[in-house]
């Protein structure tokens, strides 16, 4: 069983992919060029080159989960946000679906329910989120929506909350999202199921049962 890491050179990508090699998974890290290899490789992680703006079908063969954590980052405008955010995600559940792998995990955002919410520079970034998060829902494929809030550089905790209403803060360490989705690629019960992922004071099993 092989995990296709779709944003593995990201912040929380990288960090995923090293707790991930740690414990044992099988990975294949998605990158988009080869000066990103060194990294990987260093690791004993696999690597294989693809652009969400371009091919990347191959990057699925002999995979059977995807983590998708690809954002097109704070820098850039909204035509990446469409082009990377939104149809690169429903591109990557498209291949998913027909490569009929088990299962789609999808890093979004806490916000992306309700984009109008968000301050005004994040709202493109949120409606992609919110139309991504729709169409793997009506994908045919068992999947996992993690939502994390406002992403911070502080140490990870191990400790979280998945219930925003009730959770002191909006914040949650980039750390404490590589954890969960590390739980969460192990887990693979768990099927059809969504999660606010914050900063508290639960471990990250008993929060996201």
């Amino acid at each position: 069983m092989k995990t296709l890491v779709i944003g593995a050179n990201g912040q929380i990508g990288r960090q995923f992919c090293e707790l991930a090699r740690a414990g044992g998974m099988s990975l294949r890290a998605m990158i988009r060029n080869s000066n990103q290899q060194s990294w990987f490789h260093e690791r004993g992680i696999e690597t294989v080159i693809g652009d969400l703006e371009g091919d990347f079908q191959q990057a699925f063969n002999a995979c059977d989960q995807v983590i998708f954590c690809a954002g097109s980052g704070p820098h850039t405008g909204p035509d990446k946000t469409l082009l990377i955010d939104l149809y690169g995600a429903i591109r990557a559940v498209d291949l998913a679906v027909e490569r009929g792998l088990e299962r789609f995990v999808m890093v979004s955002a806490l916000r992306a329910s309700d984009p109008m919410a968000a301050p005004a520079k994040l709202r493109p970034y949120m409606a992609a989120k919110f139309a991504a998060d729709a169409y793997l829902r009506c994908a045919r494929i068992p999947h996992v929506i993690l939502k994390p809030g406002k992403l911070t550089d502080a140490p990870a905790s191990r400790l979280v909350s998945a219930a925003a209403a009730h959770a002191d803060g909006i914040e949650v360490s980039r750390g404490n999202v590589a954890h969960a989705l590390l739980y969460l690629a192990q887990a693979r019960m768990l099927k059809n199921r969504e999660f606010d992922l914050l900063d508290g004071d639960s471990s990250i099993a008993m929060a996201l049962l």
